[in-house]
């Protein structure tokens, strides 16, 4: 599965077409190769797509597909109806699924079917963003900072982008204004975006359907997986008119057909100069993959203890095995000699280049240097900051929470409305498992011991004289952070009387001078010059190899081009489609190669020739996962959810004869709607007879 993403505005006058060509950003000192890219909609590649795939796109229809598509939390989606339907992967909704779950009624396990619109229940949490503005704020944002360093220019640039947001939205409650980098700080520019935040869930299969293979399949193909859902965006209690969407087709895809990915691809790091890359593959990948291996570990164990507990663990399972194996392909990529010399010659060029020219040397120093000292502060710095600010709590709901309280009483520019919101979210009700947040925090706190040591004065005021585990017991037995309303009340008090009313709020007041305190040193001492130092760095690609490549992926709206194709590799050939008579073959009926119950009723009238996924060419990342795989006549012909083993290297490049994107086929959902998890109505509102 694609990982979720490691989880903007313009005036109303604005147009995306008004800055096209303004927010490209060069991804190798090079034109991309053949289906590489995740490009911006104001700088589609037009001309080339259809001088290559012979093709008849234009402004009109890259403007149709940009309305129909939908940012929801982590993923991408696609309206594909008139009338505020949503299509995206299942595991970007599973979070919903088990939020609405419980150990009676268990919808994970048993899928979720509506046969009405009363049926459809509201995802704590979610919202659907569509993007409908773009303007080029660049100087506005680079001139906020010049002259500055350090904290007094993390500050100045803040005020800005935050100014910026604010005159865009003007508080309407119904958009989301966004200042977003590009080229790594080489040009910004405002995102606006119309949001609904009443989003219900419509249909989910079942978790053994959607993830058929489980942890074994993932980031491989074949793939047998109906990963995907559908969701609905309601605005004043009734569902929301989307006369944008995209019509459904239910036939499936061929060899070599044109296939276009629209999503919000999460984060690549192509740009990254050699010193970023090395302190990543050396320390900071290491440590991610460490932890995260025990922390699975742990999780497993617990989810072995009762039905309960495999109930509750499943979605954290589920997305820290596909994180893990994120990190890991990562790893391998940059651990690749020939990968690794290749982004050494890249650079190597572009320095060329620079010092070739005089003018353009003088005026942008040389970045790189200052980019390697900064990444000796960053070695320092890294696990202290990652320990006690980046992962503190170790991901526990509770601790979150309780920060994000104690940090807003602390906040004496919040405003009211601001107050009003923090309020209603802590104070909505969410599903919290003691256990779970105990395990989480007992993780954090003995790993936060092992790495900076028993004698670090940070480790010595957490702990006191407790163990991490009777910390952990304590502080989760005793809270009272687990009740919505006390949540709400508390977001209303003084940080003292914060201290007075929960054991877990006042641990964090206790502890959280320290954690802002390394959190402001990686501000002001790592992402400031670092920010400082890509600004330039962006500019010696401008000036040396143009405008007209795309951007390093920001969960922003992106669209790639490719074509359904298969690989080789290694002398094995892998076709481009599964087809659902192989899930059956597949099968073995033991975990997690068991079919789904739904589709073993139904074996006898599933058509087994029906595609069931298939593969292309197109450039993704995490953060694409729902995203709709669109046809040259801007029909959806499925649902992107994965990539193959090659592609995990891709947050640091794109090999066109490796990578691939992996897709569930309208053609499966639609043969799953019709006969293994009969939903007429939903076939009638995609139009399918």
């Amino acid at each position: 599965m694609l990982l979720r993403s490691l989880r903007a505005a313009i005036p109303a006058t604005a147009s995306i077409a008004a800055v096209a060509g303004a927010m490209a950003v060069m991804a190798a000192p090079s034109s991309a190769r053949a289906d590489e890219g995740m490009w911006t909609f104001d700088n589609f590649p037009i001309q080339t797509v259809n001088d290559q795939y012979g093709t008849r796109i234009d402004q009109a229809w890259l403007d149709r597909v940009r309305n129909a598509s939908v940012r929801i939390q982590g993923c991408s989606a696609s309206f594909v109806s008139d009338e505020g339907l949503i299509l995206t992967n299942w595991h970007c909704i599973v979070g919903c699924v088990q939020e609405l779950s419980s150990a009676e009624n268990d919808y994970v396990k048993n899928g979720w079917l509506t046969a009405n619109r009363e049926e459809e229940k509201r995802c704590p949490g979610q919202t659907a963003e569509v993007l409908t503005d773009i303007t080029d704020v660049t100087d506005r944002v680079l001139a906020s900072g010049e002259g500055l360093e350090g904290a007094a220019f993390n500050a100045a640039r803040t005020a800005e982008t935050n100014r910026i947001q604010q005159e865009a939205c003007a508080g309407d409650p119904k958009l989301t204004c966004q200042v977003i980098s590009f080229y790594r700080g080489g040009r910004y520019a405002l995102y606006q975006f119309r949001k609904y935040d009443d989003v219900r869930l419509v249909f989910a299969p079942e978790n053994q359907a959607a993830f058929f293979g489980g942890d074994p399949d993932n980031f491989n193909f074949p793939r047998y997986a109906l990963d995907a859902g559908f969701l609905r965006a309601y605005e004043d209690g009734v569902p929301v008119e989307t006369p944008n969407y995209l019509r459904w087709n239910p036939n499936p895809p061929a060899e070599g057909d044109v296939t276009f990915v629209a999503g919000n691809p999460g984060s690549t790091s192509r740009l990254l100069t050699m010193s970023q890359l090395e302190r990543l593959r050396d320390q900071q990948l290491p440590v991610m993959l460490i932890q995260a291996s025990e922390l699975r570990g742990r999780l497993l164990e617990y989810s072995l203890t009762g039905d309960e507990a495999k109930r509750t663990s499943f979605d954290p399972i589920f997305g820290l095995e596909n994180s893990f194996k994120v990190f890991y392909g990562q790893q391998g990529a940059l651990t690749d000699p020939a990968f690794m010399a290749r982004k050494r010659a890249e650079e190597a060029d572009l320095r060329q280049r620079v010092a070739a020219d005089p003018a353009l040397m003088q005026r942008i120093g040389d970045p790189w240097t200052e980019l390697e000292a900064v990444q000796a502060t960053a070695r320092d710095l890294y696990l202290p900051y990652r320990q006690l600010e980046q992962a503190a709590g170790g991901g526990s709901t509770l601790y979150q929470m309780a920060r994000g309280i104690v940090r807003a009483s602390r906040n004496t520019a919040m405003t009211e409305a601001q107050r009003e919101r923090l309020v209603a979210t802590v104070g909505a009700e969410t599903p919290i498992s003691a256990e779970m947040e105990e395990l989480r925090l007992r993780y954090w706190l003995s790993k936060t011991r092992e790495y900076l040591t028993v004698d670090n004065p940070q480790v010595k005021a957490m702990l006191g004289r407790e163990s991490p585990e009777a910390l952990a017991g304590r502080l989760i037995s005793n809270t009272r952070m687990d009740e919505a309303g006390f949540r709400a009340y508390a977001a209303t008090l003084t940080t003292d009387q914060l201290a007075a009313a929960d054991p877990l709020l006042a641990f964090v007041i206790a502890n959280d001078d320290a954690a802002r305190a390394v959190g402001e040193r990686w501000s002001a001492e790592v992402n400031a010059p670092t920010a400082r130092a890509a600004e330039r760095v962006a500019q010696a690609r401008f000036a040396a190899y143009g405008t007209n490549l795309y951007p390093d992926a920001t969960f922003s709206l992106r669209l790639s081009y490719g074509q359904v194709q298969g690989w080789t590799h290694r002398g094995v050939t892998v076709p481009a489609f599964t087809y659902i008579g192989g899930l059956y073959e597949r099968a073995t009926g033991a975990e997690p190669f068991n079919a789904a119950q739904a589709f073993i009723d139904a074996e006898s009238r599933v058509n087994k020739n029906v595609v069931y996924d298939f593969v292309s060419t197109n450039d993704i990342i995490g953060g694409n996962s729902g995203s709709p795989v669109i046809n040259a006549d801007g029909e959806v012909i499925g649902a992107a959810f994965d990539g193959n083993i090659h592609s995990l290297g891709g947050s640091f490049g794109y090999d066109g004869e490796l990578n691939r994107t992996v897709s569930v086929s309208t053609a499966a959902i639609t043969e799953a709607l019709r006969n293994v998890y009969p939903q007429p109505r939903l076939l009638e509102e995609l139009g399918v007879e």
